[in-house]
C-alpha cells in the first residue's frame, strides 16, 4: 500500500449515496467503506478497511497510530519472506511471494542453487528471503556479490542473476518501503498498489498469479488484476535464505 492511501476521511464522508448502512448520517456500501467511531468512513483497499487516526485514513502496512499521532512504521531490519494479503481473493490470500526465474512470483515454487563445495553450510533454499534498507532491496542470499531486487520496465520484480550486476534499462532499484509488523510497499508511480494477475490476465504467466506494480502507464491493461498488499513475516536474524535464488 503506497503512501497515497493516507486520505483524509472527512473527504470520504461526502457521499450521501443510502446502500443499506449508514455511518452517522451517511449511507455507504460496507464492501467498500468502513465506519469508524459512527461518523468516518475509511475504503475498503485490497480487500481491507483502512484504519483511522484523528482525522485521516491510513494503512496498517505502512503506518501506525499511537496516541491520535500517524507516525510511519519503523524499518524492517532483519530479513523477511512476503505474502499477500486480500482477504477478498481467498486463492492467492497468505500465499508466498516467491523467487524463479530471475522473478517474483505468487505462490509458485522457490528456485534456488548453491555449490557442492559449500557443503553443509548451505542455506535450505526453500523460501524466498528478502532484506531491504535506504529505499532498495535485495534477495538474502551468500553468494559473493548478492543479487539485487529491482522493478522492470514492465512493472514486474525481478533481481539480478548471480555474479552479475546486470539490470535492464528502465529499471527501478529505489522506491522500495519495508516495514516491520507491516508490508513491503512500493512508492514509485506516484502511490498505485500492488496487483495481482491471474494467468490469464495481463502479466500473467506460466500458470502462476503475476505480480504487478500498478501505476498510470499500465493501468488500462490491468483491469483483471486484483489490488494486494505483501505483508512482512519476519525471519530469524543472521539467517540466509539460499545460496543463490536462481
Amino acid at each position: 500500500m503506497a503512501k497515497l492511501t493516507l486520505i483524509t476521511s472527512a473527504f470520504l464522508a461526502l457521499g450521501n449515496v443510502v446502500l443499506g448502512a449508514t455511518c452517522g448520517s451517511a449511507g455507504y456500501d460496507p464492501a467498500q467503506y468502513v465506519c469508524w467511531q459512527n461518523q468516518f468512513l475509511c475504503p475498503v483497499v485490497a480487500g481491507e478497511g483502512l484504519s483511522y487516526c484523528a482525522g485521516a485514513c491510513y494503512s496498517k502496512f505502512m503506518y501506525q497510530c499511537s496516541n491520535n499521532v500517524l507516525s510511519v512504521l519503523p524499518p524492517a531490519t532483519g530479513p523477511f519472506q512476503l505474502t499477500v494479503s486480500n482477504p477478498n481473493l481467498p486463492s492467492i490470500h497468505n500465499k508466498p511471494i516467491t523467487a524463479s526465474g530471475q522473478r517474483w512470483w505468487i505462490n509458485g515454487k522457490t528456485s534456488s542453487y548453491c555449490p557442492e563445495v559449500v557443503g553443509a553450510a548451505c542455506p535450505p533454499g526453500n523460501i524466498t528471503s528478502i532484506v531491504a534498507g535506504s529505499g532498495g532491496a535485495s534477495m538474502n542470499v551468500m553468494v559473493p556479490g548478492g543479487q539485487q531486487v529491482y522493478l522492470a520496465p514492465d512493472w514486474g520484480v525481478g533481481y539480478t542473476q548471480a555474479h552479475s550486476a546486470y539490470i535492464p534499462s528502465g529499471s527501478l532499484t529505489t522506491g522500495f518501503g519495508a516495514y516491520q509488523s507491516g508490508g513491503f510497499v512500493n512508492l514509485n508511480g506516484n502511490g498505485w498498489p500492488w496487483v495481482a494477475c491471474p494467468p490469464t490476465a495481463s502479466g500473467g504467466g506460466g500458470g502462476l498469479w503475476t505480480l504487478v506494480a500498478k501505476n498510470s502507464t499500465n493501468a488500462a491493461s490491468l483491469n483483471l488484476c486484483t489490488p494486494i498488499n505483501l505483508k512482512i513475516n519476519p525471519l530469524p536474524q543472521g539467517s540466509a535464505g539460499a545460496w543463490q535464488y536462481t
